[in-house]
């Protein structure tokens, strides 16, 4: 009886330690994150670019690019509806951290880009496989093991920090933020491990019809 109490007791200990150990991989990357600084968005001579890029103080160049969920289909970023499927393709990004893509409000200077259509995504969906395709009003990039249980997606390439989002565009009406009225963009930005970093923010300028 003394030797299955035991048994028990080592078994409950290996659980706890295995628990803390998991929490602590989520969290000190959280805690002991140093903000990179900002992110400054090369001008598009287009009205209605199809891509941007930003180049960050941490001396990253990152580019995102947008497709139609159909190749050769047409892509007017000037009249999204709800419904609307995009692709959202970028390259150079930190893979180390992950970031948020939704369409958002265009913040002022050095404001983080919000509120967004669709909201934050969830951190309770089951783990994504490799290759899958899953439309969503934003999308959640983190290579971490850790949080990819919890429904991230992981960057294609960690050394080129290159990334694929897939977006369904929601209707333009989210809370605190109305797309007909307010100027909008399909955005990248840091996720909840560093909020307040601004140095992965890259913009695509939307806007929906009627």
């Amino acid at each position: 009886m003394g030797n299955t109490r035991k048994v028990w007791l080592w078994a409950v200990l290996g659980v706890v330690v295995l628990a803390l150990a998991f929490i602590a991989v989520l969290l000190v990357p959280v805690l002991t994150h140093q903000d990179q600084g900002g992110s400054h968005l090369v001008e598009s001579e287009e009205e209605w670019p199809l891509d941007a890029t930003a180049v960050g103080d941490d001396g990253r160049t990152r580019t995102i690019d947008l497709h139609p969920a159909e190749p050769g289909g047409d892509l007017a970023t000037s009249a999204l509806r709800e419904g609307d499927r995009l692709v959202v393709s970028g390259s150079g990004f930190d893979a180390g951290h992950g970031i948020y893509v939704a369409i958002c409000r265009i913040p002022d200077a050095g404001e983080k880009p919000g509120p967004c259509l669709g909201g934050v995504p969830s951190t309770e969906g089951e783990e994504q496989v490799e290759g899958s395709v899953q439309f969503a009003p934003s999308n959640w990039i983190n290579d971490d093991w850790a949080w990819r249980l919890f429904g991230a997606r992981g960057y294609d390439d960690r050394e080129s920090g290159t990334f694929t989002a897939y977006l369904e565009v929601p209707s333009p009406v989210g809370e605190g933020v109305d797309c007909r009225v307010d100027d909008c963009a399909v955005t990248t930005r840091n996720d909840h491990t560093a909020l307040g970093d601004r140095v992965q923010d890259v913009l695509i300028p939307v806007d929906f019809a009627g």
